[in-house]
């Protein structure tokens, strides 16, 4: 079996869980391929949580689910270092970064001091505690969720906490003949029927894969134009007036590199050897959203990030 037919296996078995959610297990999918991290936005219920999970259970990881709350501290997170008596020494206690794949559920829900313990170990796959630096694992990806409609006890993330994460993805709810299959799901769950992977995805799969992605073709006029969206980003009154008037602040290089990776994590998904204007299009509001801050005036307006990078996309012509 090829890494593609591995993963494209992982993402059936993942459909098979979760109901109407195609788009959120492409997304983290296309996290794992790429090696980066991913924020999932959406109401209580809609299976955030249970998509890692999942996910969890297929492949050879280490998971652990971290429960954001306002009396969290940074030590709960990363580790702290500990007195042994008997040695007269201090040895350091790993905390639960330390697993290959975590969950920060309702990071929005700890203060400021607790989310920045995850950027260091977000962005350089490493924990430094006192004078020591300790090394993350090499499969490493972090997926955090948050509530968008509860504002009371929350603490929204900054700019440099979100630009460590990949993706941006929104969810929302399904529709009614979804509904009933998820309705039909929970009913077997709860009798013990729950379907089962025949075997679980090894890490040296997932890195094989994600090697066969940076090795993808993308064409000098493909990544012109990839380059020109984030330009366009940072230059928009060359490319439209309504976008010189809305953004405020553009994508940076670490934008680049997202759209770059996650198109062609897309364009592999889709078991093509090269990488098309249409995979950029495709992962362009994911990877986008977080990254542009927007004038008083166009929130103001009631635009919104998907707005602006659709009227992003109409206004940078393909090379």
């Amino acid at each position: 079996m090829s890494h593609r037919d591995a993963l494209l296996q992982l993402k059936t078995y993942m459909g098979e869980q979760i109901f109407g959610q195609e788009q959120l297990i492409e997304r983290i999918l296309i996290c794992l391929l790429a090696g980066g991290h991913v924020l999932v936005e959406g109401a209580p219920g809609l299976a955030k949580t249970k998509a890692i999970k999942v996910l969890s259970d297929a492949i050879e990881a280490d998971f652990h689910r971290i429960q954001f709350t306002p009396d969290l501290l940074p030590a709960d997170i990363t580790g702290t270092e500990i007195y042994r008596p008997e040695t007269a020494s201090f040895s350091f206690q790993q905390g639960p970064i330390f697993h290959h794949l975590i969950l920060a559920d309702e990071i929005n829900r700890a203060p400021a001091k607790v989310q920045s313990a995850l950027l260091e170990a977000m962005a350089e796959r490493q924990v430094s505690i006192g004078r020591e630096t300790w090394p993350l694992p090499e499969l490493f990806m972090v997926m955090a969720t948050q509530n968008p409609i509860e504002q009371e006890g929350t603490y929204p993330l900054p700019e440099a906490q979100l630009d460590r994460f990949l993706m941006h993805v929104r969810i929302g709810f399904p529709d009614a003949a979804l509904e009933r299959q998820i309705l039909q799901l929970a009913r077997g769950e709860a009798r013990g029927i729950e379907a089962k992977i025949e075997r679980k995805l090894s890490q040296a799969t997932i890195l094989a894969a994600r090697q066969e992605v940076l090795d993808l073709f993308m064409a000098d006029a493909v990544e012109e134009y990839l380059v020109q969206l984030i330009m366009a980003t940072r230059r928009p009154e060359l490319y439209s007036p309504q976008l010189a008037e809305w953004i405020q602040l553009g994508a940076s290089p670490r934008g680049t590199i997202a759209l770059d990776r996650c198109s062609r994590a897309h364009a592999w998904l889709a078991g093509r050897d090269f990488v098309s204007p249409e995979d950029v299009q495709a992962v362009a509001h994911d990877v986008l959203r977080h990254r542009l801050m927007l004038s008083f005036e166009a929130e103001a307006a009631g635009i919104d990030p998907d707005r602006c990078i659709a009227l992003l996309l109409e206004s940078v012509a393909v090379v």
